[in-house]
């Protein structure tokens, strides 16, 4: 005979109320949670997610919208959310856009559908109707590394202004003045924040900003390798590159192997992200790293918090900003001075 919520009471020693409350979201403390899991384990109750679904209007899973699967930090941050929010009961359902606005707004109206808790999201389409769309049920969105103008929802951030200043500090210090930057989508946020550390990094320094050394790129592969050979042709006596994504990284490294210039005797680099693939680089490139465990943290949090605690509609979006880190490699070296006459 199969284990009733009744057999789950008489095992923890719990009330049918605290039972049902854990079966439909409610709030249960920690350690009763824990064992009415382990009963579950014990007796093999199953749970019809489907009929809990029905009469709760919650299924237990949540929307994950990212614009790249194969991107190092996406992949990184999917997995540590997905780690935090299985441990609370929660399961994910993980759509790859490939950073395209129409499949991005697919994904989300295919999510409304499944019905999911809540949905988070690294935004493609700035301006986020699709998500609009979907507040309107009611249920929690937070954001990953960008914000949508007009969209009033919990995020966490990474401080890209800062981060970038700082990779520009490496190589102000290293004695470079002309500085090229690939950049991001111009409508996405974190590119533009980044391009104004870029130009914040110039102003301190008192030097005017030469604009033909800013490439905008989309954050792919191919962005990078394009990046870097339209920079050092209309840029001869560029000494150095700040790359601002993984992807355009390994774009740049590739493009300059292409065009059979030396790092850093020829051209120094500074990229983003994936500390393995710098290492593997020759000579070790310096990079900017993002927090991504943190950050995965922060957002399954977020929304745990959202699911769980029942907020009301006024409640302020929370809003978390990270710090990055510059680890260094061996990819910057000190100019000759001739190079920045």
């Amino acid at each position: 005979m199969a284990a009733t919520m009744k057999d789950i009471a008489r095992r923890t020693g719990l009330g049918l109320a605290t039972i049902s409350s854990y079966f439909n979201g409610g709030n249960v403390r920690e350690k009763n949670r824990i064992k009415i899991e382990e009963a579950i384990q014990e007796l093999h109750y199953e749970v019809n997610e489907v009929a809990r679904g029905l009469k709760t209007n919650a299924t237990k899973t949540i929307g994950v919208v990212i614009p790249e699967l194969n991107n190092t930090f996406c992949a990184e941050i999917i997995t540590g959310m997905e780690d935090v929010l299985r441990s609370h009961g929660y399961a994910t359902i993980v759509c790859d856009c490939r950073t395209d606005k129409r499949l991005e707004r697919d994904a989300v109206e295919f999510l409304s559908r499944k019905r999911v808790d809540g949905i988070i999201s690294m935004p493609v389409d700035a301006e986020g109707n699709h998500l609009k769309k979907f507040q309107k049920t009611g249920k929690p969105i937070v954001l990953i590394d960008r914000r949508i103008r007009e969209l009033s929802c919990d995020s966490v951030l990474v401080d890209n202004e800062k981060a970038a200043e700082d990779a520009m500090r490496v190589f102000f210090q290293a004695g470079h003045r002309k500085i090229g930057i690939i950049g991001g989508p111009e409508e996405i946020s974190t590119a533009q924040e980044r391009l104004q550390g870029y130009r914040n990094a110039y102003e301190k320094e008192n030097i005017p900003v030469r604009e033909s050394l800013i490439y905008h790129g989309d954050y792919t592969i191919q962005g990078g390798v394009q990046g870097i050979e339209k920079l050092v042709a209309d840029n001869p006596d560029m000494t150095a590159v700040f790359v601002t994504n993984y992807e355009m990284t390994m774009g740049a490294v590739i493009g300059v192997n292409e065009l059979a210039l030396k790092i850093p005797e020829q051209l120094s680099m500074i990229g983003f992200d994936n500390l393995q693939f710098a290492r593997a680089c020759n000579p070790k490139l310096t990079i900017v790293a993002q927090p991504t465990p943190s950050i995965a943290r922060e957002v399954a949090g977020i929304m745990l918090k959202r699911l769980e605690e029942a907020a009301s509609e006024d409640t302020e979006p929370i809003t978390e900003k990270l710090g990055a880190e510059i680890i260094m490699g061996k990819s910057v070296r000190v100019p000759d001075e001739k190079e920045n006459l």
